[in-house]
């Protein structure tokens, strides 16, 4: 695993994001985790260790500077991603994790468990059924659904000012051809990832 920290190490560098030791052992340990479970319960297509550094951890952490705090829900989370790597990283802020596949929110609660964190829940159900008592000021998605799909699930779950982020791959012209809401396109350097990554970012309005 030493070749793994050092490619976080680097990682983290050029994201210039400076995590404690500790955080930095917190998310080895979740890939060792998904490397483990992905045998018996195919959590990802991504295998070895190495390649989950960039493919998970720091793509997922490449979106950390525009998370808006306290509270944040990630739609869709599949293995807990960017989930367990943000609430990591942000130890403050309350994540909830949403995720409609069983086998893949019973992996995410133990990666909770395991790695120690006081400020996740897990919640096996759909996005549209979600009721939360104090509405989200980050709503994350990551390959979940198209621009339009993503509004019309997750739309009742920001607060007034909260932020809604969809990460993509290429941007998506025809998706976002198909909404009205402003939104602003973000592009996304992960180190050791040579395909493209943006960030779509929305604002809701505050009503009144």
């Amino acid at each position: 695993m030493d070749s793994c920290q050092e490619r976080l190490q680097q990682g983290l560098s050029a994201l210039g994001l400076p995590l404690a030791e500790a955080q930095q052992e917190q998310l080895l340990d979740f890939i060792r985790l998904i490397a483990k479970w992905n045998k018996a319960y195919n959590l990802t297509a991504v295998r070895e260790p190495l390649d989950m550094v960039n493919l998970h951890l720091l793509d997922s952490l490449a979106i950390l500077p525009h998370v808006k705090p306290p509270s944040i829900a990630d739609i869709g989370t599949g293995a807990g991603l960017p989930g367990i790597p943000l609430a990591i990283c942000l130890p403050d802020c309350h994540f909830t994790l949403v995720d409609s596949n069983s086998k893949k929110t019973r992996f995410v609660q133990q990666a909770v468990l395991e790695c120690r964190l006081k400020n996740v829940i897990v919640v096996h159900g759909r996005a549209e059924s979600l009721q939360p008592k104090v509405l989200f000021s980050t709503v994350i998605s990551r390959a979940f659904a198209s621009m339009s799909d993503i509004l019309r699930l997750t739309g009742h779950l920001l607060a007034d000012d909260g932020l809604l982020l969809a990460m993509k791959g290429q941007v998506p012209e025809q998706e976002l051809a198909q909404i009205e809401s402003d939104y602003t396109v973000i592009s996304l350097n992960v180190p050791g990832i040579d395909a493209e990554r943006c960030l779509i970012r929305m604002e809701k309005q505050k009503h009144g």
